[in-house]
């Protein structure tokens, strides 16, 4: 498989809010067949590392839903939003300027742990199974507009997770891995049990 082109073709198969977004890169020397860090805010591209070694053991399907679900979630990631925590975490930061202009450390150590705490909490919700499940129906949807069916594109991810953990030299799947692939198995019409809406 030449990367290159490889690369161009998952482009094709990516949103446009993804094109603009991310940036694939060829990282071999990892473990993981892809790969990416958290996205930060300050971060204009989230860039998608993938081991393109490991990545040619997946079928074409399941490359594209890997890379699909891993998309949707990037770009799923959002900082600024209006919300309770953004809106805590902008007060505390306006709140120790203010503080800090009137020299009160007392008051600027209460603000930057009211912003720490607002951000600790922003990130817990994008890392959190809610947004992983969200992540995965995103990639489902993207990928029936690009010629798949909701039934095929949830049989496609769920294998291409448990594909990803031997290919990775796992022996078994993680507590989130485990709640997506029910879900997906659900999706796929595999399973009459899904994951509860209030998980």
């Amino acid at each position: 498989m030449e990367p290159i082109a490889e690369i161009r073709r998952l482009y094709d198969v990516m949103p446009a809010s993804g094109r603009i977004m991310t940036k694939i890169l060829s990282k071999p020397e990892q473990t993981k067949v892809i790969d990416v860090s958290f996205p930060l805010p300050w971060n204009r591209e989230r860039p998608i590392y993938i081991n393109f070694d490991l990545w040619r053991r997946l079928t074409k399907p399941q490359r594209d839903l890997i890379l699909l679900r891993t998309v949707c979630w990037l770009t799923g990631v959002r900082w600024f939003k209006p919300d309770i925590y953004q809106g805590i975490a902008i007060a505390g930061i306006l709140g120790g300027l203010v503080e800090f202009w009137q020299t009160d450390p007392v008051g600027v150590v209460v603000a930057g742990g009211l912003t720490t705490l607002a951000v600790y909490r922003i990130t817990a919700i994008n890392r959190s199974q809610h947004s992983q499940l969200n992540a995965d129906e995103a990639a489902i949807k993207v990928a029936q507009r690009r010629g798949y069916s909701e039934v095929e594109a949830a049989q496609h991810l769920l294998s291409a997770i448990e594909t990803v953990t031997k290919i990775e030299g796992r022996n078994v799947l993680d507590f989130h891995e485990l709640i997506r692939c029910q879900n997906l198995r659900a999706i796929a019409g595999l399973s009459s049990v899904g994951v509860p809406n209030n998980f």
